[in-house]
């Protein structure tokens, strides 16, 4: 492979990810792209080969072994740089990696999710009654449901207090766009750093039984935790654990409403809603394109060597809809699709830990909504739904619909 070949560039807006993907998986199933900033690396396309990838130990999460990082040919305010630069177990290998899951790994127990159900339960119809109060007219079900739920659950097990969540939330969304400036880059850094020190005094004075106060007590009882991994766990926990889910039940949701028999099916009791979330994180997985990896030695992937030292994107999205893992009709959302081992929470030592979690959360708010709002339908056509201006994270931007109360 010659790496000075020109690259394919990768629409950072996002504007047609999965078509996107589809031409670069024509192209192989590991494709050399440019990112933002005319940064090189590598885009894994197929469903085999980003599972093999993620469990090879060849493949790294520190950026201390990305060569152009260390080169210094990684402009200043990068757009991703908060996930290259992040100290937590994201970007930890090893026994650092080992170390960083432990210390939350206790947080995602399925004891302690299975009991936060009751909980889930009581913000969700707490919402729908909101919803159900709202003036007449059509309401964007991601910006007064999708986001409020995982946002209250992830803030109550964090210790955030409320008056904090819209914000958090625009730095998160800042955070995980591809297309922001080098100034927006480094303003949504310093603003959520001074957010997490704030959170870090409030709880370090008044400990509590959140996961912030079990982290604090680890920092300030030893060595099993720096300052800098503390705030890059909480900036881990906070994005992910509320961005993923919110963009899982807004694209559930999409997706029944654009497919009415599967949604038909599902509610008469045919399918399962654990069936509708499976096929949601394949067919339209809540992360598109995920940074970064880096190859810590020459590694083939078919007639393709990415390069010792490069930068590798794990993508879910391209890997949910494989026809050569899912079959030919891997485009289509199909809840009676079996098996359906998708990679949507990723795979090996780095798997999601809050992907139970995320799970629980979706199968309670999915039910009940279209229970209490049977036929809820979208406000405007499907082509109209604006995308997420991030490769990174994938969703829309709105999901404007109309409740029809009975």
């Amino acid at each position: 492979m010659d790496v000075h070949a020109p690259l394919v560039r990768l629409d950072e807006t996002a504007g047609d990810l999965h078509g996107e993907i589809a031409r670069l998986r024509a192209l192989g199933p590991a494709v050399r792209v440019e990112l933002p900033g005319s940064v090189p690396a590598w885009v894994i396309t197929r469903h085999q080969a980003l599972q093999d990838l993620l469990a090879d130990p060849r493949v790294l999460k520190d950026a201390s072994n990305w060569a152009a990082l260390r080169d210094g040919r990684i402009p200043d305010g990068w757009p991703l740089i908060a996930f290259v630069t992040n100290r937590g177990m994201t970007t930890a290998d090893g026994e650092d990696h080992l170390r960083l899951r432990t210390l939350v790994t206790q947080a995602f127990t399925p004891r302690r999710i299975n009991a936060m159900g009751p909980r889930i339960e009581a913000i969700t119809h707490r919402l729908l009654d909101a919803l159900t109060a709202h003036p007449p007219g059509p309401v964007d079900l991601r910006a007064h449901f999708a986001y409020p739920l995982p946002m209250q659950v992830i803030g109550d097990l964090l210790g955030v207090p409320g008056e904090h969540f819209d914000q958090f939330r625009a730095l998160s969304a800042s955070l995980t766009s591809s297309t922001p400036s080098p100034e927006e880059t480094l303003a949504t850094m310093q603003q959520l750093h001074a957010l997490l020190a704030d959170l870090v005094a409030q709880r370090r004075e008044h400990p509590g039984e959140d996961l912030t106060s079990h982290l604090i007590a680890a920092h300030d009882q030893g060595d099993r935790l720096s300052e800098d991994e503390l705030t890059g766990t909480l900036i881990l926990i906070l994005v992910a654990g509320h961005g993923t889910t919110l963009n899982l039940i807004t694209n559930a949701v999409r997706a029944l409403l654009t497919h009415p028999a599967e949604l038909t099916a599902v509610t008469a009791g045919q399918r399962t809603w654990s069936a509708v979330i499976e096929e949601t994180l394949r067919w339209d997985s809540p992360v598109g394109h995920f940074p970064l990896r880096y190859a810590g030695d020459d590694i083939p992937i078919g007639d393709t060597v990415i390069p010792k030292g490069e930068a590798i994107l794990a993508s879910y999205a391209a890997a949910g809809r494989d026809p050569r893992h899912f079959g030919a009709d891997a485009d289509e959302f199909d809840t009676t699709r079996s098996p359906n081992r998708h990679l949507s929470f990723g795979h090996g030592a780095h798997y999601c830990l809050g992907a139970a979690l995320a799970r629980l959360e979706a199968e309670i708010a999915l039910p009940a909504l279209f229970a209490r709002f049977p036929c809820l339908d979208l406000a405007v056509p499907p082509q109209d739904l604006t995308p997420l201006p991030s490769f990174v994270s994938n969703s829309v931007q709105a999901l404007p619909v109309r409740l029809h109360r009975t």
